[in-house]
Order: structure tokens, then C-alpha cells, then sequence
């Protein structure tokens, strides 16, 4: 059975008490004496003798709460904080708010405004030229410009991750400040890794921006992951070595200075055209060689598919790639069998695999991914079933009564899953069901897989077209402590029953979610009984049906 609800830890306790009383104890004096004075650098109180990281979960409990106000923020604004996140409260960060921070928290390695609008530009400015320890920046959908990156690019230099994303300020040229700074001539942000720009720069997919786009690359030493649209324009520019089409801003170097230096660098040939991107997004297949031969430490990759294939990237010896994702995007998708070479050909480097809108055609081929995988902690698919209708159970389209369908007692799956913890499989079916032969082989493959995977903690099985009663009776029946570790259940839009549900609430493991919804054979009464045993129990456990 699921956990009971447990004894809250103390420090949880302590501060639901303060956010309690924060109103009515701590912050009634403040409000109605000194508010709207700024001129305390710190103020005595309860709460720096909190450790910094409590200070943070005190105002994240506040702000997700709804309890949050403008003189509980002034309080909780300490000098000992090293981490700071406000995105859990975007409509309270002012002008004033954001020199509180610049005058009390100057110890800040992390800080996060993202969706905090209200501070203008040169508060920013302020903000991080007071601030020169930050490794970690959070500026998304904030009125962060050219002067703002600019400020961060001189001022932050052990700077590490920043997050620029829907930032409507950041022009064509900003990034070139964020990592060039013109008044030392010196490249900004050496130790900068990771810079998210989601959102920048797609509306026109202007020629500038993408020369933007191949300065960062070429100018960052050792940045592993740009998160835009328009990078794979930039690394066919880099690679083309197109420098003399581009033309560079007055004052900044030119890319083929760059390019120069990063020859020099690297002892002349054509090794300066290798970066140290370790993760890319949104990779076209006909841009896979590209990548593959710019990116030789790729470890995180995700690859969109047209319908028609444009080349052959099986091959492709991806020796530290860990983490896939491939989507087709096209109308009518592809066979999920012609990703069997490329998992065969990463073998059991894999850790996580995703795969999105393939068409399940071959019964086989789901389990032959699987096998090919056996380092697994993360696996997610949503296949489309076969395009064809099914004929009914008892008859075949030439009018000859249909084989029974075989009962799959054989393993399909050769090897355990010792480290898999998250497993989704979706299904969309256009005529309603699968061919008998199809759900067989799955729901063997799915028996083998649940009995195998001792550490699952979430499972998703959406929209499954048959009946999950006797692939979850065979795994409960059989010996060892299957889902003994599960803690996330997902079975919505699949076919399974009350009595299926009552066993997996009989289970000894950890489960505290369960998604029930649109369930066609769990009904109201259902419902009603299992929300009953939860709080007759007192189960840790929340259900979710409609």
C-alpha cells in the first residue's frame, strides 16, 4: 500500500509557522514605521539567523502560496543569501526592489528575474555591476538590452549560465556586448557555458543575427549549449568559413579575425572548426553530419524528421552521446524500425531516449530498441499504430476466420533494466485498437519490462488500446518486488479496470500520484471508493479522474 502521510520534517514546520505569522508578528511594525525608507543595510531580526538556503525556501513558500508582500521581500532580503530565485514572485520586483538586492545581497552567486519586468534597464545595469560574483543569471522575459549584457559581459566574470529567453530589448549586435568588451578590446565571459536565448533573434531569421550567433561561438572558449533556433544557420556559416559575406560591427573583431585566432590557437589545419557544444536542440536530420563533425563531444541531442529521409546518420559514431530525442514532424511520420541502427549503434552508452511520432508497424521493433538499451534511466515514446485498419478479431479481409493470437510466454526483452527509473509509452490509434498481433508482442514486451526495472519510480501507459489488467496481474504474480519503488502512475485513456487499481493500491512502494483520467472503465463510484481507502488509510496519495 502506498505511504501513509507522514510527520512533516521540523524545518518544514518551522517555516509554515513563520509564513504564518510573518503578517501579524514580523511584519507589522516594519510596514507601518520604515517601508518606504531604504536606507537600512540590514535589518536585526529572526531571519538573518536563518541559514541562506531556509531564507530562499521561506520566500519560495510564500510566493507559491500567494502570501508574499512587498515588506516580507524587504525582510527576507539578506546579506548571507548566495542564492536568490524570484520568479515566484515576478509582480512584486521593482525599481526599488532591485536596489534593495544591489545594497543587501552582494554575496549572490545565483539570481533569477525571469518574468521580473518591471525593472527597467539601467537597474539592471546597476544590479550586475554590484554584483560581480554571480556564476549563475536569470534575466528571461525581463527588459534586459544591449547595455544590460554589456554590463554582464564585464562586470560578471566567473559568470557560468545566463538565460536571456524572450527578451523582446535583445537586438541584433547585443549578444556581440554580452562577449566582447569594447572598452578593454578583450573577449568577455571565458567561463560562460551554458546561454539560453530561446525566443531571440526567430522573427526574421535575419543575416546579422546569425553572424551574432557564430561570434558567440567562435568567441566563448568553452560554451557547451546555445539554446536558439537559428544555431545550425551559424555553424553552416562557421564551417563554410562564408566570413567575407558577413560583415562585422564597427568596433568588435571580425569573424575571420576570430577565426584566425582560434587557428592560431589551436595549431593551424582545420581543427578550430571543432566547438565544445555538448548539447544541441531542434537539429534538422540534414544538418546531423554538420553537427557530427563540429560537435565531436555532443553528449544531449534532440533531431526533428521530415517524412522523407535526406541521410543516413546511423552511422555516425557519436561517441559521447547519452541523451536523444527525435521527433518527426512531418504528416504522415516514419517506421519506428529505422531507429534500430542508430540504438544499436550507441549501444549501452544511452541513458535517455525519447522518441515521438514513429509509426509502430513492426510488433517487433518496439522491443528491439529496448534491447538494444540496457543502461537506461529514462525512456519515453508516443507511437503512432499502424495506418492500416484492423479487421475484427474473427475474420480476415478475404472473409477466412483469423488465427487466435499467439500467447507470448517467451521474454522479449534479453536483459534487466537495473537503472530505469522513468518509462512513458503513449499510443495513438486512428481506427481505434491494434492488430491482436501488435497488442501481444507489447504487452509481453511491457510485462518483461515492469518485472525487469526495479528502480521505476514513474509510469506512464497512455491511451494503451487494450486491456492493461493482465499485463499488471502478471507482473503483481510474479516473484521479486516489482514497482516496490514507483512513486508516479499514469494510466490515462487506458483501458484498465477497478480491480486493477485496488491491487496497485495494495502495493508496499511509495506511490503518491495517480492519473486516472478518462479511464472508460473507471466510473464515479470508482472514484469515490479509491479516495475513500486514501483517507481511511491516511495515504500520501493523490488521484486524479474525470
Amino acid at each position: 500500500m502506498p505511504r501513509k502521510k507522514a510527520v512533516a520534517l521540523l524545518s518544514r514546520l518551522c517555516l509554515e509557522n513563520m509564513a504564518t505569522h510573518m503578517q501579524s508578528v514580523w511584519v507589522k511594525d516594519y510596514s507601518e514605521n520604515y517601508l518606504d525608507e531604504y536606507q537600512f543595510r540590514y535589518l536585526l531580526g529572526p531571519f538573518n539567523e536563518l541559514a541562506g538556503s531556509l531564507v530562499q525556501d521561506l520566500l519560495q513558500l510564500l510566493g507559491e502560496s500567494r502570501r508574499l508582500t512587498r515588506a516580507m521581500l524587504h525582510l527576507l532580503l539578506q546579506p548571507h543569501l548566495t542564492q536568490l530565485s524570484l520568479r515566484c514572485c515576478p509582480g512584486l520586483i521593482s525599481n526599488a526592489i532591485a536596489q534593495l538586492i544591489v545594497v543587501r545581497c552582494t554575496s549572490l552567486s545565483s539570481l533569477d528575474l525571469n518574468g521580473c519586468s518591471r525593472v527597467p534597464a539601467a537597474t539592471l545595469v546597476d544590479l550586475l555591476e554590484g554584483l560581480p560574483r554571480l556564476s549563475k543569471l536569470g534575466l528571461a522575459g525581463t527588459q534586459a538590452n544591449t547595455q544590460v549584457l554589456a554590463a554582464a559581459g564585464s562586470c560578471c566574470k566567473q559568470l557560468r549560465e545566463l538565460d536571456i529567453s524572450h527578451c523582446q530589448k535583445v537586438v541584433p549586435g547585443s549578444l556581440l556586448h554580452l562577449v566582447y568588451d569594447q572598452t578593454e578590446s578583450t573577449l568577455c565571459c571565458p567561463a560562460l557555458r551554458v546561454l539560453q536565448a530561446h525566443g531571440i533573434g526567430h522573427r526574421n531569421h535575419s543575416p546579422d543575427f546569425t553572424r551574432d550567433l557564430a561570434f558567440v561561438l567562435l568567441a566563448l572558449p568553452r560554451l557547451e549549449f546555445l539554446a536558439n533556433s537559428c544555431v545550425m544557420d551559424a555553424l553552416c556559416l562557421i564551417q563554410m568559413k562564408s566570413f567575407g559575406s558577413s560583415r562585422g560591427m564597427p568596433g568588435f573583431p571580425s569573424l575571420e579575425e576570430l577565426a584566425q585566432s582560434r587557428q592560431a590557437v589551436h595549431g593551424g589545419g582545420d581543427s578550430w572548426l571543432t566547438l565544445p557544444l555538448r548539447q544541441v536542440e531542434d537539429v534538422e536530420e540534414s544538418f546531423l553530419a554538420l553537427v557530427y563533425s563540429m560537435c565531436p563531444e555532443l553528449v544531449v541531442a534532440s533531431v526533428s524528421l521530415t517524412d522523407v529521409p535526406c541521410c543516413s546518420w546511423g552511422g555516425l559514431a557519436w561517441s559521447h552521446l547519452t541523451q536523444l530525442t527525435v521527433q518527426c514532424t512531418g504528416y504522415w511520420g516514419r517506421l519506428l524500425t529505422e531507429m534500430l541502427p542508430v540504438v544499436q549503434s550507441l549501444g549501452g552508452q544511452l541513458k535517455s531516449l525519447s522518441l515521438n511520432g514513429f509509426s509502430y508497424n513492426d510488433e517487433f521493433s518496439f522491443c528491439a530498441l529496448l534491447n538494444c538499451c540496457p543502461n537506461l534511466c529514462a525512456f519515453s515514446s508516443h507511437l503512432n499504430a499502424p495506418l492500416e485498419p484492423v479487421w475484427p478479431a474473427n475474420a480476415m479481409p478475404n472473409g477466412e476466420p483469423a488465427a487466435e493470437p499467439q500467447d507470448w510466454v517467451l521474454d522479449l526483452l534479453h536483459h534487466p533494466f537495473p537503472k530505469l527509473r522513468h518509462f512513458s509509452l503513449g499510443l495513438a490509434c486512428s481506427f481505434g485498437s491494434l492488430p491482436s498481433r501488435h497488442a501481444a508482442v507489447l504487452g509481453a514486451s511491457l510485462v518483461s519490462l515492469l518485472n525487469r526495472s526495479p528502480s521505476l519510480e514513474t509510469v506512464a501507459l497512455l491511451a494503451i488500446p487494450f486491456s492493461l489488467d493482465s499485463i499488471f496481474q502478471k507482473v503483481l504474480v510474479a516473484p521479486g518486488n516489482a514497482l516496490g519503488n514507483l512513486r508516479e502512475l499514469s494510466l490515462a485513456e487506458s483501458q484498465v479496470s477497478s480491480l486493477t487499481v485496488r491491487w496497485l493500491l495494495a502495493l508496499d512502494n511509495p506511490l503518491s500520484s495517480l492519473n486516472l483520467v478518462r479511464c472508460p472503465a473507471i466510473h464515479r463510484q470508482d472514484y469515490d471508493q479509491f479516495l475513500q481507502t486514501v483517507r481511511r488509510e491516511r495515504l500520501e496519495l493523490a488521484i486524479t479522474w474525470q
